[in-house]
């Protein structure tokens, strides 16, 4: 197991370490310092072919100046997780980066298989989930996701040993929308406080360093959608646990060109004032990591009126990111990577400086059309 946690001193040491990258390319996380642009590692095949991609290009994100690392419990059945951590402790036994330089990221919620989908999934989950005593049917909604406290420390402790670490830099609570496909919002209300005391005492035990959510819809639909979350509503249960202290402090949602929600949509209310996502987060302490900067590959292919909007000699997949990682208040666009010269193309954004805002608000006027 490596010792340590991603710490200030730490991460500033990996940011003067990249010489040659533009100061912009990195931006608080709280204490710590994080890369604009973070490897996402959820897409692929459970299979050895898609870890060995993984884990080269893990070790060349690492050491091309990206220290953010986002993965999840149920990525490729666990094998994202593994493969992580074997590649972060390989280059720390080479001395090519250190734990505490290193800011990881990862998620429950989804029940995970393990290696491999099995024969009979209903099965396996009776099995490992139910019959073991970590949740009960009534606990778990959509036959796949659950927010119980006996469920989430185990996943939290399995995580813990797949990326072979004592502490989890960040942890989310994953999709904790899904919930309200079954459950009414006073439910999830008290399952998201049981959750939310759970990874409190983690922190206090060493086991995380900060906690939030990872959503797809929650944070970007109308209030009075169905699987509507509030910021305002999340930061204050955090308070009630543990006061101005608490740990609840990062969020994950979408945003891209074609997805602007995050910036354009003013449906957070903050002190009853209406603010977008990024505004509200903002307001609220929290830093924010967006997902799917090229929509699963849609957005490698622009129309030609984009080389004038994103200008520099970036190719169309550089400058989806480049809109991304420029947004007035994202600290870090995680972008899924699982090729080296994948990895290589993106990161070279990392010698540019931003878009200004300017050119961000014309986007934003192009993306709505």
């Amino acid at each position: 197991m490596m010792h340590g946690v991603a710490s200030a001193t730490a991460t500033e040491r990996f940011r003067q370490r990249c010489a040659g990258v533009d100061p912009t390319h990195f931006r608080p996380l709280q204490d710590l310092w994080a890369s604009s642009i973070g490897l996402g590692t959820y897409l692929g095949d459970a299979d050895e072919a898609t870890d060995a991609r993984y884990r080269e290009a893990i070790r060349t994100a690492l050491t091309s100046g990206c220290n953010l690392i986002d993965t999840a419990i149920n990525y490729r059945c666990q094998r994202s997780e593994r493969v992580l951590g074997d590649a972060l402790e390989s280059l720390c036994a080479q001395d090519l980066v250190a734990r505490d330089e290193v800011i990881l990221c990862t998620k429950g919620g989804y029940l995970p298989f393990d290696g491999t989908v099995p024969a009979d999934p209903d099965r396996y989950v009776t099995e490992a989930f139910i019959n073991s005593g970590l949740a009960s049917y009534e606990e778990i909604v959509a036959g796949c996701h659950c927010l119980a406290p006996s469920f989430l420390d185990a996943a939290l402790q399995t995580s813990l040993a797949n990326l072979r670490v004592q502490t989890i830099d960040l942890y989310y609570l994953h999709n904790p929308e899904q919930q309200l496909d079954e459950v009414s919002r006073d439910v999830l209300a008290a399952r998201l406080e049981a959750a939310f005391a759970l990874l409190e005492q983690r922190v206090q035990d060493g086991t995380l360093r900060y906690y939030g959510i990872a959503t797809w819809q929650g944070l970007r639909v109308n209030p009075s959608s169905k699987g509507y979350l509030s910021l305002e509503s999340l930061v204050a249960l955090a308070k009630r646990l543990a006061g101005d202290a608490h740990h609840f402090r990062a969020i994950q949602l979408p945003y891209n060109l074609a997805m602007p929600e995050a910036a354009v949509f003013k449906n957070q209310a903050v002190g009853g004032e209406l603010l977008s996502v990024l505004e509200a987060a903002q307001r609220l302490g929290l830093s924010v990591m967006t997902s799917a900067g090229l929509l699963q590959g849609q957005l490698t292919r622009l129309p030609a009126s984009f080389t004038q909007r994103i200008p520099g000699a970036f190719t169309p997949a550089q400058r989806a990111v480049q809109f991304a990682r420029s947004t007035p208040g994202v600290t870090t666009a995680l972008i899924g990577m699982k090729q080296r010269a994948h990895v290589e193309e993106i990161l070279a954004l990392a010698r540019h400086p931003l878009l200004d805002a300017e050119a961000i608000h014309r986007l934003y006027d192009r993306s709505r059309r």
